[in-house]
């Protein structure tokens, strides 16, 4: 009896000394994680050139079309009153309509920005991703601290139910239940020994390291006592919903540039034809080169085209606003499932832990009636499984109260 309370009131030291630091710790090495995984996963590199991409074309939208060169020989000279006409030099470049190009750019811009929101999206998803496995790994390893406590606790058990097998307060069944009992939680945390490596090689794939990589988990997380405030405002500078933003501003820009592509197009040009001298007689000008500037204009008198692009932005924008509708909707009842999630979380956690409080109170009276030789180490059995079940329910609790509140961040964070 006395063994016990030692080793109860050291228990109760340390977890409340990891306690008072555990929130920053935990912290500070989740943070160090959700960088390496935002740097080294491959995902998120590929949206980011993709975005580069989009950058770039922007440089190649910002040019004029190809400027003409021709060349011709005539094989036959015609004659003209200075003299035969030998070939052809030609120079064209037809110049878009006024605005045309800025509107590409406008355009292509406004695509581009689309696409660094695909980025800041995929960033997020992987940094929710991470979060999540990083604790359902702590689940796991609390579990398993909370099995290896239970199990020393049962090695207590074991001592006292020797001696009173010894002095005739016990039989030796009472012995073994408590030996099959530390069997039984050894191959529980056996089990979750297993969950754990593979859950780690899982979460080292997010940050593309090795698998076998150390991966550092705390031991015990605690709830706060307070919520930070969220409002479902905020949703609307979720990514997911500005990326909507933009597409229809570059449904519209696309709009603007359809129209300048619409207007006519100008050419001007050059002709250049060298001309041999007469040398049957002489004349002013004789062999003199014809130089001769052109202008040319493109007109889309058939414009069915830029008609029917019109009418296919403004339909596409009716989708976008309607996509944009249905996935704020989405955000929305997510927002409300995780807020719920973890205020049940929040409220399991109070229970299980005025269930433990109890629990051990009657795991005292228990011992204590080993002074009188009443001990029934039957019931001090069921009442160990009884509190290893509320221990595990209460980091479950945990699990998912901040599963939950990666879930919010996720959804309302800037």
């Amino acid at each position: 009896m006395n063994s016990i309370k030692p080793y109860k009131g050291m228990l109760t030291l340390i977890l409340a000394l990891l306690i008072v630091g555990i929130k920053d710790l935990s912290s500070q090495q989740l943070s160090d994680y959700l960088e390496q995984a935002v740097v080294a996963n491959p995902e998120i590199r590929a949206y980011e050139l993709r975005y580069n991409v989009a950058q770039e074309k922007a440089t190649e939208v910002n040019t004029l079309p190809d400027t003409e060169f021709a060349v011709g020989y005539f094989v036959s000279t015609p004659e003209t009153r200075t003299g035969a006409q030998r070939a052809r030099f030609s120079v064209k470049q037809m110049l878009p309509w006024f605005g045309t190009i800025n509107a590409r750019i406008a355009a292509q811009d406004a695509t581009a920005e689309a696409e660094y929101l695909e980025y800041v999206i995929a960033k997020r998803k992987l940094q929710l991703e991470v979060t999540q496995s990083y604790y359902a790994m702590y689940g796991i390893k609390a579990r398993m601290l909370v099995l290896q406590q239970n199990k020393e606790l049962l090695k207590t058990y074991e001592e006292l139910a020797l001696t009173a097998v010894e002095v005739g307060k016990a039989s030796a069944v009472d012995f073994l239940k408590i030996q099959i009992r530390q069997n039984e939680l050894e191959a529980q945390r056996q089990v979750l020994a297993e969950e754990l490596t593979a859950a780690q090689i899982q979460f080292n794939a997010l940050l593309n390291a090795e698998g076998s990589a150390p991966v550092r988990i705390v031991d015990s997380l605690a709830i706060p006592v307070s919520d930070p405030e969220a409002s479902l405002e905020v949703l609307e500078q979720n990514p997911e919903l500005l990326k909507y933003d933009r597409i229809y501003e570059s449904i519209a820009s696309a709009e603007a540039l359809n129209q300048r592509e619409a207007a006519p197009k100008f050419g001007v040009g050059l002709d250049y034809i060298p001309v041999s001298e007469r040398t049957d007689m002489m004349m002013p000008d004789n062999g003199k080169d014809i130089v001769m500037p052109m202008v040319s204009v493109s007109v889309p008198i058939f414009n069915s085209k830029y008609k029917s692009v019109t009418r296919q932005n403004e339909l596409r924008q009716q989708e976008v606003e309607a996509q944009r509708s249905q996935r704020l909707n989405k955000l929305r009842s997510l927002f409300a499932e995780a807020q719920k999630n973890r205020n049940t979380a929040r409220i399991q956690y109070s229970t299980q832990e005025q269930n433990l409080k109890q629990a051990r109170d009657a795991e005292s009276i228990l011992l204590k009636n080993y002074e009188t030789g009443t001990i029934d180490f039957s019931e001090v059995l069921d009442i160990q499984e009884l509190q290893l079940t509320i221990q595990t329910k209460q980091i479950e609790a945990v699990q998912r109260y901040y599963e939950q509140a990666a879930i919010l961040n996720y959804l309302i964070q800037f």
